[in-house]
């Protein structure tokens, strides 16, 4: 399934703040429609249930050459991020609102799921990707983080590769010296299908969770959670898991027929030693009232 890229305000405001344009007259001036040309081409197309390539290879914090796949062999779902290590402000204001809201999920990353996060920028290096991932370990705080949140670097066409499968639209500005992206993190399957998009810099901690057992395809979680999710769905325009009304209704239908049937059922139990006891003395019971009974002929 693909989804054309959407205008999303908060997103927008996040990316215009990152380049400075909200500063400008001219641009607060420009209807809410137009995009300001330093976000031209910056975009997010879905790609929900489309495979990603697993065979691409990039270098992960240590200097090793690793693929994709290596991320999605333990039949967990995966969180991918594309940042790049220098931005100055989208990519640190999008981790730290995933950090924060995952600090309140009780799933652990490396035993429930993995986080693999990719620069953008083909001139970053192992060494600066293991400074950025120190830090983001130390701002979680969850041992575990270590073995389950990979930083990768890449080649430009491997990254290029990876964003486009991913619908993930970026630009260089030449002007500011710094990629223009959007501010989101994409979760997939086991298998490594895209399952969801989120966007922005602050995620609920209830929206997070159900898109991690949405993407488990029932590996994590627990039975409410997948009750839940059979019973809400996700809602683009909320950013949000809203109500399955049909699912709901199907469910209320079938309560009302249990409790219909439970109840015509305890009728029936109680009714039934009546029944039971009357059936065997019944002709005896009323036989004076038989035309006829009690006429005795010599």
């Amino acid at each position: 399934m693909t989804r054309r890229g959407r205008t999303i305000p908060v997103l927008t405001a996040a990316l215009a703040m990152a380049l400075g344009v909200l500063a400008a007259p001219r641009a607060l001036a420009q209807p809410p429609s137009q995009v300001p040309h330093e976000l031209e081409g910056v975009e997010i197309i879905e790609h929900l249930n489309e495979r990603l390539p697993l065979d691409l290879t990039f270098t992960d914090h240590t200097g090793r050459q690793v693929t994709l796949g290596d991320y999605f062999n333990a039949g967990r779902p995966v969180i991918i991020t594309l940042n790049y290590y220098r931005c100055p402000l989208l990519c640190t204001l999008q981790l730290n609102g995933m950090v924060k809201a995952l600090k309140e999920v009780d799933f652990e990353p490396g035993r429930d799921f993995r986080i693999v996060t990719l620069s953008i920028d083909p001139n970053e290096d192992a060494e600066l990707a293991q400074i950025k991932r120190r830090s983001y370990l130390a701002s979680y705080g969850r041992e575990s983080a270590a073995e389950g949140w990979a930083f990768l670097t890449g080649t430009q066409e491997n990254i290029h590769a990876l964003a486009e499968a991913i619908g993930f639209r970026y630009r260089w500005n030449e002007r500011r010296q710094e990629w223009a992206h959007a501010a989101a993190f994409f979760i997939a399957t086991p298998d490594g299908r895209l399952s969801r998009y989120l966007y922005g810099t602050a995620y609920q901690p209830s929206t997070v969770r159900m898109a991690l057992v949405e993407g488990g395809e029932g590996k994590i979680g627990t039975t409410i959670d997948r009750f839940l999710l059979w019973c809400f769905h996700y809602d683009n325009l909320t950013g949000q898991y809203t109500p399955h009304v049909m699912n709901i209704m199907r469910l209320g239908g079938l309560l009302t027929l249990l409790v219909m049937a439970t109840g015509l059922f305890i009728l029936w139990r109680r009714g039934a030693p009546r029944w039971a006891a009357a059936a065997p003395g019944s002709t005896s019971g009323v036989s004076g009232n038989v035309p006829g009974a009690g006429v005795h002929t010599t």
